[in-house]
């Protein structure tokens, strides 16, 4: 079964470079359409969720590094678009699951649809 959608969940260091490359493979072989997603983890729960201060300034900072990063993805991988990337806050297995739902995306395990996810790193495709 080909691929029609692939969305390619991205920390923005350089170590997910060659997960681009492969995604972008399986894009032109398949004729698929490429997105990118990227979870702004909410900074409290770095510190077990009890912060005796503000942190929204640091945390739309956060978000604002994140975007910049991202547009620097999409320069220098020109078959990306603003359109197919994602930013978002929140818990990466929950935001990607419900980007993956609003997106009509399933998850690829030899046939099944998803849930259950196994994990972050998955392969997804439109059904």
């Amino acid at each position: 079964m080909p691929y029609h959608h692939i969305l390619v969940a991205v920390d923005l260091t350089e170590e997910c470079d060659p997960v681009i490359h492969r995604a972008r493979e399986l894009s032109v072989s398949n004729g698929a359409k490429l997105s990118l997603v990227h979870i702004v983890e909410p900074m409290a729960m770095a510190f077990g969720g009890d912060v005796p201060m503000d942190l929204s300034q640091l945390q739309q900072q956060q978000f604002d590094q994140a975007r910049e990063r991202l547009d620097r993805l999409i320069i220098k991988y020109p078959e990306l678009s603003k359109e197919f990337s994602h930013l978002t806050y929140g818990q990466p297995r929950q935001e990607i699951h419900h980007l993956a739902k609003e997106q009509r995306l399933r998850h690829d395990r030899g046939g099944q649809s998803w849930p259950p996810w196994p994990g972050i790193a998955a392969g997804l495709h439109g059904q």
